[in-house]
């Protein structure tokens, strides 16, 4: 177990000097000189912390991206692609770092009377400890932060890390509500909200709605409590959480550009890709080309999940992320949260509610919010908008419309993989991979090796078709 983590690195996104230019020194002083204070600047742990959650929130996805069909692997048999056990260690040892550097600003920011830094720590604990809690369920937490004093901490139960996350967004909150604190985040470390704490506030509403929403399946699964945390969330796509700035080339950019070099990766599902062409739905999707390039004979064409590729790895038979599309082009945003992915709850909750009109307005407007964020003209939002199967009309507006929408929208995320095994996969024509290891749609991941290996007498016997708590 990764209990005691240096907490400063010289990969720090202190080093962006775009971003920090002479400022980013102060940040590494404590490395460079001996008779410097031991303690970390509170500023680089702001910095590191939100820059890391963005890659936490790809390497998760790098994982989940294939269960839901997203991407899919070239070669045949994939390990992701057909479900066989993988070992997620160096996923499992980042997010616990950035968590442990969390526990470290919030602690720093009590003794400095910091409040707006406790917030920000709290709510980035709550969205790292989610990512980490909906891939393997039970994992050490209230015992995992004592250093020396405990190597081999106890797994915490899924429900009380759950209601963990909802109070340390609660309690976010409300440390970044007092208006006094205006000014005190540093704005050039904070690589998600600039040091906005009141967009942190909305975030925060943001990721508790997401937690309330994921509980469809749980006798205490609220609608009017999704709705409630919503209606302090996002307004428009100018509040979307997410990260621009990378030491080097975004991790989704560096995916492109590896394949490019046959380093392969990042090629795109057949389903996806018959999602947004034509061939599930009947009619094409303009995000489409946005975020691929047509087949050098003129189609779009994914590739099976577990089949692997069906031509040669050069002859750009199938559908990749490129290097000039939306979100593997040089300088992409990494997102964490999004508006669009807000209008989509609204939509399901309004619809559990029985709220139709107003569940049928918030699924129009997240499908525009989402094409806006694509930056795809009016007309191709228009003429998608008016489809007759898009546009359904309120009565017509099912849940399996609103997933839909929602799975295109939020391509990429995580998110995706729990609103799946909600729904019990039951997308249309959604089928298990070829050469498939489990005769059912995989629940979770295998505990790491590292874990394992240091922590193994308190790790449970599971599963890979074992379902987490709320996913009951």
């Amino acid at each position: 177990m990764l209990t005691m983590k240096k907490i400063i690195r010289t990969f720090s996104p202190c080093l962006l000097g775009i971003v920090f230019f002479s400022g980013c020194k102060k940040y590494l002083d404590i490395n460079e000189n001996p008779n410097a204070a031991t303690e970390p600047p509170i500023a680089g742990l702001l910095a590191h912390g939100t820059n890391a959650s963005a890659y936490t929130t790809f390497n998760t996805s790098n994982i989940t991206s294939y269960y839901v069909q997203y991407l899919a692997s070239p070669t045949k048999g994939n390990d992701l692609d057909t479900y066989n056990a993988t070992d997620e260690s160096s996923t499992w040892s980042y997010n616990y770092d950035i968590l442990t550097d969390m526990y470290a600003m919030r602690n720093l920011a009590i003794s400095k009377n910091l409040m707006a830094y406790r917030g920000v720590a709290d709510i980035l604990t709550a969205y790292n400890l989610q990512l980490s809690l909906n891939l393997w369920g039970d994992i050490p937490y209230s015992q995992a932060f004592q250093g020396a004093t405990n190597f081999t901490p106890l797994l915490d139960n899924q429900k009380s890390l759950y209601d963990t996350c909802i109070a340390l967004l609660d309690r976010g909150i409300s440390e970044l509500s007092d208006p006094n604190l205006d000014g005190q985040l540093d704005a050039q470390s904070d690589f998600i909200h600039g040091g906005n704490d009141a967009a942190w506030v909305k975030t925060a509403y943001l990721l508790k709605a997401r937690l309330l929403n994921e509980i469809t399946k749980q006798p205490e699964y609220s609608p009017a409590a999704v709705l409630a945390a919503l209606a302090n969330s996002y307004e428009s796509n100018d509040d979307d959480a997410q990260v621009t700035l990378f030491d080097g080339s975004g991790p989704w950019t560096q995916v492109a550009i590896n394949n490019a070099l046959l380093l392969l990766d990042g090629w795109l599902s057949a389903y996806f890709v018959g999602v947004t062409n034509d061939s599930l739905y009947g009619y094409y999707d303009p995000r489409l080309p946005a975020i691929t390039n047509k087949t050098a004979d003129g189609f779009y064409r994914g590739t099976q999940n577990g089949a692997g590729h069906t031509g040669s790895s050069t002859d750009q038979g199938e559908s990749v992320l490129p290097e000039d599309k939306w979100y593997s082009v040089p300088g992409a945003p990494l997102l964490i949260a999004t508006f669009a992915e807000a209008k989509f709850m609204e939509s399901e909750a309004q619809f559990r509610s029985g709220h139709l009109p107003e569940a049928y307005d918030a699924y129009l407007a997240g499908i525009k919010a989402n094409m806006q964020k694509l930056n795809l003209p009016d007309s191709s939002i228009t003429r998608y908008t008016t489809l007759p199967a898009v546009a359904v009309g309120s009565a017509n507006l099912t849940l399996t419309l609103i997933m839909k929408e929602k799975y295109i929208a939020c391509f990429l995320m995580p998110v995706t993989w729990d609103d799946m095994r909600r729904f019990d996969y039951a997308y249309k024509q959604f089928e298990l991979p070829a050469n498939a290891n489990l005769d059912v749609f995989i629940r979770r991941i295998d505990y790491p090796t590292i874990e394992y290996s240091t922590n193994g007498k308190n790790i449970p016997a599971v599963k890979l078709t074992d379902h987490l708590w709320w996913d009951q």
